[in-house]
């Protein structure tokens, strides 16, 4: 799917509650190289075993891909490359990552064939999936989504695959660098009036000629982060108990409050992708709305991948700052 939550994962689909926790063994000499072996425990309790931090990293979700680019470590495999490089501009791919298939489904010969150290996947993935990927290389796996505490986890995402790769200082700093974007945002924000202000995000497509929009809740990764922002979160819907998201269609967006700042993203490669510009441009519910009528409506830049890391949230907060103080 073009921009969706992993095929695997329907909107209902319950998180793991496992938390993700990592250790490294005492230094111990392998055959000659010399490495310090790691062992890492991930989000379902495996043991993830490794000779040393990894080199060659395999992502099966575009979220690992991006922690993998932040941490300074570039994949050797990716699930559906040119969908990554469509909707994550934040963290662009820059060497030659083999597509290893879609995101739901990875090729299994494609990742044998890499020879790869690790493999990085979700819990989203099939079990089944991730049995043979076992077959081929040790896995880690990461919790995908946490409704309950969405910006812990993709702190706790990011800080496990630093800890496979070795790359824990990275990971301090991409923290760091995130918590200081929200301060500026935040005080942004606050130095335009728009402190406590509601605020909708949503994205939405069209299938056989019928709007479907998907409003990002406080539980979502977004609506979280749009509240450290000190904006109110407009929704009142309820979300998923994994990625927060909720399901309405055009006559919900009238219980939204009148002054109400809406926002969502698109893609110009993909028309399904926008709605608001295309197929509601002449609907007359959604031309009734009175934050349509006053223009408050802002339609964010493309490639901000809205289930990512924190190069994406970072991006994310810009464009939300600019839209809404210009």
């Amino acid at each position: 799917m073009r921009r969706s939550i992993p095929a695997a994962a329907a909107l209902a689909a319950a998180a793991l509650a496992l938390t993700a926790c990592g250790t490294t063994e005492p230094a111990e000499k392998d055959a000659g190289k010399g490495a310090q072996k790691i062992t890492v425990t991930d989000a379902t309790g495996a043991k993830v075993k490794l000779d040393g931090p990894a080199k060659k990293v395999v992502g099966t979700e575009w979220n690992v891909v991006e922690d993998l680019i932040s941490l300074g470590v570039d994949p050797a495999g990716v699930a559906d490359v040119k969908g990554y490089k469509t909707w994550n501009k934040a963290a662009p791919l820059t060497n030659d990552a083999k597509d290893i298939g879609t995101r739901g489904e990875p090729s299994m010969d494609t990742i044998a064939s890499i020879r790869p150290d690790l493999i990085v996947a979700t819990d989203d993935l099939k079990p089944a999936a991730v049995k043979q990927l076992r077959e081929v290389a040790p896995v880690l796996q990461i919790k995908s989504a946490n409704a309950a505490d969405p910006i812990g986890q993709m702190n706790k995402n990011r800080d496990l695959i630093a800890e496979a790769t070795g790359t824990t200082e990275q990971a301090g700093k991409l923290k760091k660098d995130f918590e200081a974007k929200v301060a500026e945002g935040k005080k942004a924000l606050a130095d335009a009036d728009l402190a406590g202000a509601d605020f909708a995000f949503a994205d939405g497509y069209v299938q056989a000629n019928q709007v479907s929009i998907r409003p990002f809740t406080s539980g979502s990764l977004l609506g979280a982060v749009n509240e450290q922002l000190g904006l109110k979160n407009a929704w009142k819907v309820k979300g998923d108990k994994a990625y927060g998201l909720g399901a309405t269609d055009v006559e919900g967006l009238t219980k939204l409050p009148d002054d109400v700042h809406f926002a969502y993203i698109g893609n110009k490669d993909d028309k399904s992708s926008t709605p608001f510009t295309g197929a509601l441009a002449k609907d007359s519910v959604w031309k009734s709305l009175p934050f349509v009528k006053k223009g408050n409506v802002h339609r964010l830049p493309d490639g901000i991948w809205m289930f990512g890391g924190t190069k994406s949230m970072n991006q994310y907060i810009d464009s939300v700052v600019s839209e809404l103080t210009k």
